[in-house]
């Protein structure tokens, strides 16, 4: 008997090897044809444990087109898209050439090397402007629907909606035939503001309502059934952004998630989600929001003033809090100093992850002229598919916090001006203006939208 054992062993073990090349070939090919990118990126951008292979299997089991990604649509949309598609490739091979004509602009050409590629992107964005149309869905009553909070830590989502619902971007059209993308106006805040009971926390209550939602737009509209969602966006500032899509898989999977907290461990996927700042406008109010000191005239190495919380922030407290005249840390900002004008003469503004990955000290920082020292696992970057954040931050890892005085000390004077630079070059970019101008935060958001809705393949 015991002669046998190894044979059967043996033949296990190869049958079981086997199968596992079979499945890794099958899993391959179909990884290949489930994400299309047509604007070239950081590879380590789209590098997550969240497969493509995985995501493809759960489309599958979730009742997704099996075709990963394709489906047909209006022919002019379609091909209206595969026209922006060539032209954007070609702007990639040609960004370096000295042959390549530049583009006319009237108010600003992109250059410089806070982006991969100026050229590529610049030609995106033209298209954009010129063929991109979204459709927002008008069910729903407010407050919870077509309307959110402008101020406080959750502005940008209510100055989205606001902004989109008034057609102010310039983007919506009333005939959803020719919408490229379709908008969920739904504010993840209000959901919670007005029916989450902080007693029960039940938050099925997201569920009750974003489900009951997508559940009547698809029987009264034919486009989420259509795509199985892949056209379709939602957008939430709220640390529970993500978790409002759990409750309706094809939302999760399929649809295009724009999200602040933009963590890859929670499962945001940026080959079709799209990260966008968290920006805190106390009051509402968008005046005076920038400014700062030369860099000259900038006597503090490094400034952060806030609570110890998530797993980042005491690691930083404990190592500096109030303990170095150059590194000023403090966990509770003492009377005699004003938060804005300590970042604004502050060479680096220290920006660790807290509860969640965003942070509002990123763009504050860029505001105040500071060079953003990035202190986070797991962040997908606001609008990385097109900037370069090594040319205007600092990225130290969690244990490097103890060495952060002398990473920070032994940054040369010549490549500080190149980050200082750097950063006053990117402001333009996260910059909240009310009515919104061109290559502002709010239209970055709308392009990086617009990238992911290129991403896809369609017949």
């Amino acid at each position: 008997m015991r002669d046998y054992i190894p044979k059967y062993l043996n033949a296990f073990l190869l049958a079981f090897a086997t199968f596992a090349v079979v499945f890794a070939i099958f899993i391959a090919k179909d990884s290949n044809s489930s994400s299309h990118l047509y604007f070239s990126t950081s590879s380590s951008l789209w590098t997550s444990s969240f497969s493509s292979a995985f995501i493809t299997e759960k489309r599958k089991r979730n009742g997704s087109n099996p075709g990963s990604g394709y489906w047909k649509r209006d022919g002019k949309v379609e091909a209206e898209l595969a026209t922006a598609r060539a032209l954007i490739r070609e702007a990639q091979l040609n960004s370096n050439s000295t042959t390549s004509s530049p583009l006319g602009d009237e108010d600003y050409v992109p250059h410089g090397d806070i982006y991969r590629n100026p050229y590529a992107f610049h030609r995106s964005y033209l298209l954009m402007e010129k063929m991109f149309k979204i459709y927002v869905y008008e069910e729903g009553d407010p407050p919870i629907f077509h309307y959110g909070l402008c101020k406080d830590i959750y502005s940008l989502e209510g100055l989205f909606l606001n902004f989109m619902e008034n057609d102010v971007l310039m983007y919506r059209t009333r005939d959803p035939d020719k919408a490229h993308v379709y908008f969920l106006p739904f504010s993840v805040v209000m959901i919670l503001h007005h029916l989450f009971d902080p007693v029960v926390r039940d938050k099925a209550v997201l569920e009750r309502v974003i489900a009951d939602y997508v559940q009547i737009i698809s029987k009264k509209y034919p486009y989420w059934n259509t795509s199985d969602g892949f056209d379709h966006f939602m957008l939430s500032c709220h640390d529970w952004g993500h978790r409002a899509t759990w409750y309706v898989k094809k939302l999760f999977f399929n649809s295009i998630r724009v999200l602040c907290n933009a963590n890859i461990s929670e499962y945001f996927n940026p080959e079709k989600d799209a990260p966008f700042p968290e920006i805190n406008l106390l009051t509402g109010e968008i005046n005076n929001l920038t400014g700062g000191l030369d860099p000259i005239s900038r006597k503090t190495l490094a400034f952060f003033a806030g609570k110890s919380h998530g797993k980042i922030r005491p690691v930083l407290l404990n190592h500096w809090k109030q303990k170095d005249k150059d590194i000023l840390v403090y966990e509770n900002l003492p009377d005699d100093l004003d938060y804005t004008e300590m970042m604004r003469k502050s060479r680096f503004c220290i920006c660790p992850s807290g509860h969640e990955v965003a942070s509002p000290r990123i763009p504050e920082a860029i505001y105040s002229g500071c060079v953003p020292v990035l202190i986070s696992e797991n962040y997908v970057l606001p609008f990385s598919d097109v900037l370069n954040w090594e040319k205007f931050s600092v990225s130290v890892s969690v244990k490097e916090i103890p060495e952060l005085k002398r990473i920070l000390m032994d940054i040369p004077e010549e490549r500080y001006m190149r980050l200082y630079e750097g950063v006053k070059k990117v402001k333009r970019h996260i910059l909240v203006n009310d009515p919104p101008k061109r290559y502002d935060v709010f239209n970055m958001i709308i392009h990086s939208i617009w990238l992911r809705r290129l991403n896809v393949k369609l017949l």
